[in-house]
């Protein structure tokens, strides 16, 4: 449906990203801020004059065209509503724009509103929506002009808890019928189960590609892991173990056969923090508190030193340790939960033991 070499220039930034996306897919689009997510989007829809590169939607090239006349309609984190205008105004206007006639129009949008359930909230202005009901017409209103394309920028940014769960349950439900391809971009993790293939996208390149479940079991890169709520380090692996860092470094125990260049994984649940060094070589290493803040219902604990990481521990387990920025302590993994995978990996995913 679209094969796409997007390229923008923005010195000293570059962006230099290609997508391809079929009919019916959900391709999400993350990164750290900065990283150019945006931008495609931008280039995508015509707002951003590209530097380069191509757009070829259905067999036909599109990147010449003007923004107006492209089959791709875009929802920004703003919902962008006419503040003069009606819930089924606003959604009524994409239709009058591309022809349809005043009665088509609003037929039209009476039946996208309904759909996302805001059939009793037609007549409403923007200003008598909450976040989530704005949010909502703003997707209608994109949806209307029935486009190929769908693209959403951080189309839960802003929004509460309770908004995100209701806007997620109708975006998903949407997206489940809808025949055109779609482009997602979010920093959000949640957000990645929508999709059926994530490119992780850093310094305007794309650095992995893979299922939300690859992605989440495993990343490529610091950003990756954050997202997937995992440690990231990279070793060199000996069966059961991987030194990580250089000669005499530390030594961590491994669930998987690990030779040569790897990744290691492992969540913050998988490492607790001692006063003293454990008995056991391997799996520890002596590090220093940077610092301490609360997670749910357990302390979230960074570490630095040999191994950057995050320890989650239980409230009293943080009192009893006295923890506070500064603190030598010593760290030690389950080596069960860690999990070691080379780094050109590019075999299917199998389970994560930290499940």
């Amino acid at each position: 449906m679209i094969d796409a070499h997007l390229v923008a220039e923005r010195p000293p930034f570059r962006l230099d990203l290609r997508i391809r996306l079929a009919a019916g897919e959900v391709v999400a689009v993350t990164g750290p801020p900065g990283a150019g997510k945006t931008t495609a989007l931008r280039v995508l829809a015509g707002l951003t004059p590209p530097g380069g590169g191509h757009i070829v939607l259905d067999g036909a090239a599109v990147h010449a065209r003007p923004p107006g006349v492209r089959p791709v309609g875009m929802l920004s984190p703003e919902h962008l509503l006419f503040p003069h205008l009606s819930a089924l105004g606003n959604v009524a206007f994409g239709p009058r724009c591309r022809g349809a006639s005043r009665a088509e129009a609003r037929r039209a949008a009476a039946l996208w509103l309904r759909r996302l359930g805001l059939g009793g909230r037609l007549r409403a202005r923007p200003r008598e929506l909450t976040p989530g009901e704005a949010r909502l017409v703003a997707l209608a209103r994109t949806l209307a002009v029935r486009p190929r394309v769908l693209l959403l920028d951080e189309p839960l940014a802003a929004l509460d808890a309770g908004a995100r769960l209701t806007v997620r349950a109708a975006l998903r439900a949407q997206l489940g019928v809808f025949d055109g391809g779609c482009v997602l971009v979010t920093g959000d993790p949640l957000d990645l189960a929508l999709a059926d293939r994530v490119l992780v996208v850093e310094g305007g390149a794309l650095v992995q590609e893979g299922t939300p479940a690859e992605v989440a079991c495993r990343p490529r890169t610091g950003f990756a892991a954050r997202l997937a709520g995992l440690n990231l380090c990279r070793g060199d692996g000996r069966g059961r173990e991987v030194s990580v860092g250089p000669a005499g470094g530390p030594v961590l125990g491994v669930a998987d056969e690990a030779k040569g260049p790897v990744y290691v994984a492992f969540p913050p649940s998988a490492v607790t923090l001692r006063p003293r060094p454990p008995d056991a070589a391997a799996g520890r290493w002596e590090a220093v508190v940077a610092g301490v803040e609360p997670h749910g219902d357990q302390v979230r604990v960074r570490l630095a030193g040999p191994i950057a990481a995050a320890a989650d521990l239980a409230p009293p387990a943080a009192v009893e340790l006295g923890l506070s920025p500064g603190l030598r302590v010593w760290a030690v993994t389950d080596a069960a939960r860690t999990r070691a995978y080379p780094l050109d990996d590019t075999q299917p995913d199998i389970p994560a033991f930290w499940d």
